[in-house]
């Protein structure tokens, strides 16, 4: 009998429900897909039809769709064995123990969320959410997630598996004084685990994986790729045993840096600017709680550099002071030249949504500094 996808939506229940409806779905010989509410209701009725027409490789276990943070989500599928082979690396990441609880604040139709549910369907540390995190001793989540979290100062809390997005280091030392332990990571959905940073020296290759770049692309050879997607073509491409997903970046000394997409590199008056770079900087600015660089067409120019930053609690970061700290850093073709300050929008997963951060800068959905 052929699997086929079942589609839950099991975004508002309890992480036992969740687990159990998993289960049920696995058991059955079938592949689960957590579908989200707050899906536009088109976005949704087209990924339940998708996964209801296509048929499955032989071994596809799980079925995920990505954040969708730079348009709509795609589903990506993967055996059972492509996760399961690095549950015990991240046990040992974690120092996981028999009586620990992970704290899942995302919802579980992101890969991020469902590989720790399907971990814990395996045998590993059983879930808990928000409301009930003074349970908690692991979390695995974003860094806004890890953000929001210390601002409750948690107690119980030893470990936290933090990816989906860069870790700025002053966020790992307001974990580090408040008795939590970063694991940071850089992986993909259609990739997993890639590297991983246990101490704030940087990214290093995942246990299992080799990371290889070619031309500033990242590539890797690992057992835990995904199988691909349904329906439309991604980023996910092969080359023989290697495969990327379209990231930048360089490797010296066995230390990954990345440097963002290379479809998200700014040409701006002949030069290319990598948001990725400007926003590590911007991160780091007094009062500043996140920031996100996109390019707005210019005739002429190609784009001009502009970044919307958003301020920490109870800050009002001064333009002048950020525009100068910033060149004080930047080559001058990096510096922004429009600035912005609101909230950063984000996809249901935490991730900054860089598609609408510049369609709310053209737009002029924020205020401008």
């Amino acid at each position: 009998m052929t699997a086929r996808i079942v589609t839950l939506r099991a975004e508002s229940a309890e992480p036992a429900a969740i687990i159990e409806r998993l289960a049920a779905v696995r058991q059955g010989g079938d592949v689960p897909l957590v579908v989200d509410d707050r899906w536009p209701a088109g976005m949704r009725a087209e990924i339940e039809r998708l996964a209801a027409d296509t048929t499955l490789p032989a071994d596809v276990a799980w079925a995920t769709t990505t954040s969708g943070s730079t348009g709509a989500p795609r589903i990506v599928i993967r055996s059972a064995a492509s996760w399961e082979a690095s549950f015990a690396a991240i046990e040992r990441l974690l120092d996981a123990r028999d009586d620990d609880r992970m704290l899942l604040p995302g919802p579980a139709s992101s890969s991020l969320t469902l590989f720790s549910l399907a971990h814990a369907l395996a045998g590993g540390p059983p879930p808990v959410t928000s409301e009930s995190r003074a349970a908690a001793t692991l979390f695995h989540g974003t860094p806004s997630h890890l953000r929001a979290l210390l601002a409750d100062r948690p107690s119980g809390l030893r470990a936290a598996l933090v990816g989906g997005a860069d870790l700025d280091e002053s966020l790992r030392g307001e974990a580090e004084a408040a008795g939590v332990r970063v694991v940071s990571y850089y992986g993909a959905a259609e990739l997993s685990f890639v590297a991983v940073d246990e101490d704030g020296r940087g990214l290093r290759a995942f246990p299992g994986v080799e990371i290889d770049v070619r031309s500033r692309e990242v590539r890797v050879r690992s057992p835990f790729v995904a199988h691909g997607y349904l329906g439309a073509a991604g980023p996910l491409r092969r080359q023989g045993e290697w495969a990327s997903v379209g990231d930048r970046g360089t490797i010296g000394d066995g230390v990954l840096r990345l440097d963002g997409r290379a479809d998200d590199a700014i040409v701006s008056g002949g030069v290319s600017v990598v948001p990725a770079d400007v926003e590590r900087v911007l991160r780091d600015l007094p009062g500043v709680a996140d920031a996100v660089v996109v390019g707005v067409p210019r005739l002429g120019v190609g784009a001009l550099v502009a970044a919307l930053v958003e301020p920490r609690p109870g800050a009002t970061p001064d333009p002048a002071a950020l525009r100068a700290a910033a060149a004080a850093v930047l080559a001058p073709a990096h510096v922004p030249r429009l600035w912005f300050v609101g909230d950063v929008p984000r996809t249901t997963t935490g991730k900054p949504a860089r598609a609408d951060v510049r369609r709310m800068l053209h737009g002029g959905g924020a205020s401008r500094a």
